[in-house]
């Protein structure tokens, strides 16, 4: 297996990190109300938890839908799920409203929710496609048979894995620099749009992977 998704996979992390949307601004915001860098870097674990779940479901849904239908009409559905939701994200404004006295398990279904929301996962579909996970329905019926978990689940574990150290380092760096040196008036300053620059991803990615199918 080629080393590229792994690669992609940690730079869609390191995205999603350094997004204040998926939960450093967040961290910090909690951090700066009790006063305390180890609230900041508390919080960060169940965001990441929340995030990974959400990613581990398109995950999932990749392994088993791959066991049963053909490749390329997966592509293309997944593309034109990733086109739909890109375009539904250009004409949708969401206000997500949450209160500060929160708790772990609250974040963590913040962040599960907020990155199910991005379209987090779906933005990983053009590489978890590449990967062998559930890849085919003979290597689905030898896991059944064996009753083993085969190398198609360490595979998504590892995908999982890989992506979420990558969200959670970008997201803790940032977090703790605005906390202790930058703070948060730069983001009035001149902050980059990456909400836009998220939807102009998602609708590049899925058209790329529509191409990709249909060629």
């Amino acid at each position: 297996m080629p080393a590229w998704p792994w690669f992609a996979l940690a730079a869609l992390g390191a995205f999603h990190g350094l997004n204040p949307a998926m939960g450093w601004l967040f961290a910090v915001a909690l951090g700066l109300q009790r006063k305390s860098r180890a609230a900041v870097l508390w919080s960060l674990l169940p965001i990441a938890v929340g995030h990974a779940l959400s990613i581990a479901l398109v995950v999932i849904t990749v392994g088993v839908l791959r066991a049963y239908v053909d490749l390329t009409i997966l592509q293309v559905c997944a593309a034109l799920v990733i086109i739909a939701f890109g375009l539904f994200r250009v004409l949708a404004r969401h206000r997500a409203r949450v209160g500060m006295q929160v708790s772990g398990r609250d974040l963590l279904v913040w962040s599960f929710l907020m990155a199910t929301a991005h379209g987090a996962g779906l933005m990983l579909l053009p590489v978890l496609l590449e990967m062998p996970i559930g890849s085919t329905h003979r290597a689905h019926e030898h896991m059944m048979a064996t009753g083993g978990l085969g190398p198609s689940f360490a595979t998504g574990l590892a995908a999982i894995v890989a992506h979420t150290a990558a969200m959670l380092l970008v997201a803790g760096v940032i977090a703790i620099a605005v906390y202790e040196w930058i703070g948060l008036a730069f983001l009035r300053r001149g902050w980059i749009n990456l909400d836009l620059v998220w939807v102009v991803a998602l609708l590049g990615a899925g058209v790329f992977l529509l191409v990709e199918a249909l060629l």
